[in-house]
């Protein structure tokens, strides 16, 4: 894990390896960093992955843990890659699962210099695949490591709004990343005003998903994210396939196109932003 080199800024990007499934646009001036992806959960080799990324510009991924095993697998790609980061927690869909030893596990992890973040975490109330009070007991232990480490949380939220941004108040939660948005304009702006960053994926490309457009269109630049949630949400152009951290590019466009704004601008304030949400990526 030491001496591994990161500097900041675009550099020169690597060739294309492998892009097969990613999409073949121009390469943006800076690099893009994937704040969400699950390299464990992808059928396609995790180093090959990671090197078309590279040559599709993304310069840095952050894997994210969903349980106490992919959270340690997570942490052992970040070891292995130098580009690659990675997040110790237990998804909403596990919270069920928290109990004391696996709470020792994530929190160890938490201590490693590759686990940028804490989570993923948060309410899901529209699948329910753990009883909601456990969800949020799960929540706010997530909240409360977040605050002991110094490490964001990332938070998933779907169908549980309300709840949620109550239990990020109550728990006096600062650095927040919320992971695949999927509020509206409204939500987004007073998760702005609290300070949250709101991160953007491949739905966002999807056509039912005009309120996610707005929501995007609407963010201050300063608090906006990308990712992809790989192998899920591939974006619209390549529906029905395993998304890889390659498309990132893709979410940068369409943000550019919602927000009239030049793509090298919007992937130079994503990149910066990726860099002030998780400090460790420095």
């Amino acid at each position: 894990m030491g001496g591994r080199h990161r500097g900041r800024g675009g550099g020169v990007l690597l060739q294309a390896v492998g892009r097969r499934r990613s999409l073949a646009h121009p390469q943006p001036p800076v690099q893009i960093t994937d704040t969400h992806c699950h390299l464990f959960l992808m059928k396609v080799e995790p180093r090959r992955a990671v090197e078309a990324a590279l040559g599709a510009g993304v310069g840095r991924l952050v894997c994210v843990g969903i349980d106490p095993r992919s959270s340690r697998d997570s942490a052992e790609l970040a070891s292995e890659h130098p580009e690659v980061f990675s997040a110790a927690g237990m998804h909403p869909h596990t919270a069920s699962e928290l109990d004391a030893s696996a709470a020792g596990e994530i929190d160890a992890l938490a201590a490693n210099s590759e686990v940028v973040g804490i989570g993923e975490t948060g309410l899901d109330f529209f699948r329910m695949l753990s009883p909601r009070e456990d969800q949020e007991r799960s929540f706010r232990w997530h909240a409360a490591l977040s605050r002991s480490s110094g490490k964001p949380l990332i938070v998933h939220v779907r169908d549980a709004w309300p709840r949620a941004l109550e239990i990020l108040a109550e728990e006096s939660a600062e650095s927040v990343v919320l992971h695949c948005f999927s509020g509206d304009a409204e939500i987004a702006g007073e998760c702005a005003a609290r300070g949250y960053f709101v991160s953007f994926a491949g739905n966002l490309t999807y056509p039912k998903n005009g309120h996610l457009r707005e929501a995007a269109a609407a963010s201050p630049s300063s608090r906006l994210l990308t990712e992809t949630d790989s192998p899920y949400l591939a974006p619209q152009e390549l529906r029905g396939r395993e998304n890889e951290p390659a498309n990132a590019l893709s979410v940068v466009r369409e943000l550019a196109r919602v927000r009239s704004e030049p793509l090298e601008k919007v992937a130079e304030d994503t990149n910066r932003n990726a860099f002030s949400a998780f400090p460790g990526l420095d």
